[in-house]
This record gives structure tokens, sequence and C-alpha cells, in this order.
């Protein structure tokens, strides 16, 4: 199985991916590299898609349109959801559910958050690669990349990318 269980994000200086109220507002304002800061190339690489179902609420907030259509998208829930366009709401187990994934598409299975998302994914030693985007702003308190209680994980450094005033640094992580 080549292909990787990826978490690509953006956070704050001080650890958040968003405000208390799930709002990233804050990100948006951001001098870049004056692209998409290499969004692009990295969708590129995507599979599937797989998100907790606040994640995907609040992504739902964000464009009319819904920005993983042309993905296979997976919203983890705890209770049963109805159905909803584009995406496959699921209370399967992640230590099951990725590696069906990972067998299932050609290319990496991209965790998009939240922090329950990213807890159990690394609590399961299922995640391969961790990009984060660090966004020179201090939030002071929001919802936190890695709750507490995340399961403790070594690095290895595998490249950082300056994209304007962002901070790019690409991780593998030590299973």
């Amino acid at each position: 199985m080549s292909n990787k269980v990826v978490l690509y994000i953006a956070m704050s200086l001080d650890g958040y991916i968003a405000r208390k109220d799930g709002s990233v507002d804050w990100l948006f304002d951001v001098e870049g590299d004056g692209g998409d800061n290499g969004y692009a190339a990295f969708y590129q690489t995507i599979g599937t898609v797989v998100m907790g179902r606040t994640t995907y609420e609040d992504v739902l907030k964000l464009s009319e349109d819904f920005p993983y259509a042309d993905r296979p998208t997976y919203v983890l829930s705890r209770s049963e959801q109805p159905p909803a366009p584009h995406v496959q709401f699921t209370t399967e187990p992640v230590e099951s559910l990725i590696p069906h994934l990972q067998q299932a598409s050609d290319a990496d299975v991209w965790i998009v958050g939240g922090g329950q998302v990213v807890q159990a994914v690394m609590e399961k030693r299922l995640l391969h690669e961790i990009e984060v985007a660090i966004i020179p702003k201090i939030l002071g308190e929001g919802i936190p990349l890695f709750p507490e209680g995340i399961v403790p994980s070594n690095l290895k450094m595998m490249g950082t990318q300056t994209l304007g005033q962002i901070i790019s640094i690409r991780y593998q992580v030590q299973i």
C-alpha cells in the first residue's frame, strides 16, 4: 500500500485550528505566496477525504459549493446521519475505515480535521504525514490541533516552505 494517510491543515502560531465557535475567519487575511499556497498541488495527490461531522458542518458554512465534491468524502459521526450530497456519513471506527479507504484508492487519504479525528487517527497509528501551515496569528483560545490526551508521537521533518508570511512544515510520523 503506497498511498499515505496525510493530515494537511493550517494552525495559528499558538496551535489552534479554529476559534472556539469553529470559525476560521482568521485564515483569510494572511499574506501567502499570492497563489493558493500549494493547495492545488497537494489536492492532486488526494484520492479520498475524511473529516469529522463538526468540521463538515463548518466547511458547509464557508462555501455554497462543497469543495471536495470531486473526491469520495467520508464524514465520521458517532450517530446515524441523514444522507447528504457529496458525502458518505459513517460510524465505522477509523481503524477499519482508513485501511479500507487506502486499499480502495490509488491516491492518498486526507484527514481534514478536526482535533478529535486527528486524535483518533494518531491513537490508532494510522497517520503517515503531517503538513502544517503555521499562520502568523495568536488566537489565545480555540480548538487545538492536538487535543489534550493525544498520543505522544515522534516526527521527522521532511521539508519546510515559506509562503509569504506562512511557514509550511512537512513531517513524517514515526510509527
